[in-house]
């Protein structure tokens, strides 16, 4: 039986969806946004500012990059260790569904883990994604679709030296637009029976 599940996902392909249920069929713990949340409490930092960095590199090197974001910097690393530290933490006591946050890096050597990629074709993310906010437009969906994917791909490679949404770097890569939610959550509560 594996332990602990990590799941990547581009934004709207139902990875948390699917990772909640079979954390929920498998009696194991659930994590995903409460990771950063208490790295940053571990590390007395600015919540808002926190939430800002959620799976985002914590600057912007180059011409463009300003002295303030420069100045920032250690405070983007200290969270990333923290919540690094974190994710060790919750894969040593496993029975875990880790959503997002690099977790499939750094948990790569812990015995019996999946990780797991979810993806979709961008109309059926954008179908899916407007079921979910039925009161945001279409451009604004498409806008978060781009900017989140485009934030974790940097935040993938900035951290790992990997590349997001590689299938050399999971298990498993799942097509939510062509297996559905329902057959993605039988297919790894199959697995990590």
């Amino acid at each position: 039986m594996k332990r602990i599940i990590t799941i990547s996902r581009e934004f709207g392909a139902g990875g948390g969806s699917i990772g909640s249920v079979v954390a929920k069929k498998l009696g194991f713990e659930y994590y995903d946004k409460e990771i950063i949340l208490k790295a940053a409490r571990k590390s007395n930092m600015d919540m808002d500012r926190v939430l800002k960095w959620d799976e985002k590199v914590p600057s912007n090197f180059g011409f463009a990059q300003s002295l303030f974001d420069f100045y920032n910097r250690p405070q983007g690393e200290k969270l990333y260790a923290a919540q690094e530290a974190i994710i060790r933490e919750i894969g040593e006591k496993g029975k875990c569904v880790i959503v997002g946050r690099n977790a499939n890096t750094i948990l790569k050597n812990f015995e019996d883990s999946l990780h797991v990629f979810v993806y979709a074709d961008p109309y059926w993310r954008m179908e899916h994604m407007k079921a979910k906010m039925p009161d945001t437009t279409e451009a604004k969906i498409s806008e978060e679709m781009h900017t989140i994917d485009r934030a974790r791909k940097k935040f993938c490679s900035y951290y790992t030296n990997t590349e997001f949404g590689v299938a050399d770097y999971y298990d498993i890569c799942l097509n939510a637009s062509t297996l559905g939610i329902d057959n993605c959550i039988d297919i790894l509560y199959q697995l990590c029976k």
